[in-house]
């Protein structure tokens, strides 16, 4: 049974993971045009946000701590702004 349960955590921690790292990348790539067309975050706040829930992932890697689930909403809420339909 604790098997089972330690590879959910694993599975989780790491599609959080790429989640967050999808978004990093997706912001550095994208144009500061494209966020003032958005009416979001500035490119880097967005930057400094994503580029610390990833760092805080790395250093912390237990996809339900309190830090680690608001680098995953931030992350979460980027894409939905951003890579929605316009």
């Amino acid at each position: 049974m604790f098997e089972i349960q330690s590879g959910i955590t694993l599975l989780l921690t790491v599609v959080l993971f790429v989640v967050k790292a999808f978004a990093l990348v997706d912001c550095v790539t994208r144009s500061p045009a494209d966020f003032a067309v958005r009416a979001t975050l500035e490119k880097n706040a967005w930057l400094l946000i994503l580029g610390l829930a990833l760092a805080a992932h790395l250093l912390l890697w237990s996809p339900l701590g309190l830090i680690n689930i608001i680098g995953t909403v931030a992350a979460l809420v980027y894409l939905a702004q951003l890579r929605s339909p316009a």
